[in-house]
């Protein structure tokens, strides 16, 4: 479990069959099965290497994220240890499991932090957001400013400091980014499934209103 808390800005590159994950040494020692969030990706290193780690990364993984895209290139990521339970929690719970690439669509600098908006590449994940819910973009903890279309876009205002600090400084129109919507929101709608014993799909006021939820 992570926070979306940022804590050191790496680099990744293939290596053989694996993610080779370098720019770690703010996050401490590593040790063989240390689960580091990258790109908002929970990754289990599996060799220490100077600076760095290797990772193996499922096929799912790879259709999933833009870590294969990223490695590629030798992009830059986002990297943050696993949360212990004596942290503190600045950001939201992020459990490292990516739901979907997004797109940006608009992103443009404002006098005190920067104007992004995101589309789903996956729409359907759209019902988990709503304003000022939370979400993860590139495992950065940040909070939708306003949504439109069933929520499968989305526009967030990023501060000077999370801009600077992150590699969503390197984003650009079209740049895809890995999203992770709040685990409360699945959670809640799992048990209003399970109370009904049928998929719901979109909640509504008018299905909350029927079953006794509102």
């Amino acid at each position: 479990m992570f926070t979306g808390l940022v804590q050191a800005v790496g680099q990744i590159s293939h290596h053989g069959t694996s993610i080779h994950v370098q720019g770690c040494s703010p996050l401490g020692q590593l040790q063989i099965g240390d689960s580091i969030a990258v790109d908002g990706v929970c990754l289990t290193v599996a060799a220490r290497m100077q600076d760095g780690f290797l990772a193996n990364v499922s096929e799912e993984t790879l259709h999933r994220t833009t870590l294969g895209n990223k490695a590629s290139r030798g992009g830059k990521v986002n990297l943050e240890p696993a949360l212990r339970l004596t942290d503190r929690l600045g950001g939201h719970l992020v459990s490292g499991h990516v739901d979907s690439a997004g797109e940006v669509t608009v992103l443009k600098p404002l006098p005190n932090s920067w104007y992004l908006q995101i589309h789903w590449r996956d729409p359907a994940y759209g019902r988990y957001i709503c304003e000022k819910a939370s979400v993860a973009v590139d495992g950065v903890s940040l909070t939708v400013a306003g949504c439109r279309d069933q929520g499968s876009v989305f526009w967030l205002a990023v501060i000077q400091h999370t801009w600077s600090h992150t590699s969503l400084r390197e984003l650009c129109l079209g740049s895809s980014v890995n999203l992770e919507a709040d685990l409360m929101a699945k959670y809640a709608e799992r048990l209003l499934q399970s109370a009904n014993e049928t998929p719901i799909g979109n909640l509504t006021p008018e299905w909350l209103n029927y079953h006794g939820w509102a």
